[in-house]
């Protein structure tokens, strides 16, 4: 059994997976529009994304547009990424930082060298622990 993000953007998740592989590395391994589905598409959603797929490290993460014309939001939940190393945490941390939020500094906590929260320019919520 694999447990697999799904992130629902208010029509930025093309913008949002060119953030992704630039920032962390994101491999795309599937991008579709609605335009290409079988089905005509929502009315201004012909060249949203209706479901992308892409890797970052060993994880999947899944996303699309909004099709449902409700305001998206994350909400109560974050993804967390652990790094090898306390550089790969300040690189990590410093690209999703661009245009998003700090909640906590990256800094040395009890169970970590490095460890911080940062709200990226989506308002997704990430937490960056290293290992070592």
């Amino acid at each position: 059994m694999q447990i697999q993000p799904y992130l629902f953007f208010d029509n930025c998740c093309q913008e949002a997976v060119e953030y992704y592989r630039a920032a962390l590395g994101a491999e795309v391994i599937t991008l579709m529009h609605y335009k290409d589905g079988p089905d005509k598409p929502p009315a201004g959603m012909e060249n949203k994304v209706m479901h992308a797929n892409f890797r970052i490290g060993d994880s999947l993460v899944m996303a699309s547009d909004d099709c449902a014309g409700k305001q998206t939001g994350f909400t109560g939940f974050s993804l967390a990424v652990t790094v090898a190393d306390e550089a790969e945490a300040e690189r990590v941390f410093s690209a999703l930082a661009v245009d998003g939020e700090v909640r906590l500094a990256l800094a040395k906590t009890f169970w970590s060298p490095r460890f911080g929260m940062v709200a990226d320019r989506f308002s997704v919520l990430w937490m960056i622990n290293t290992v070592s």
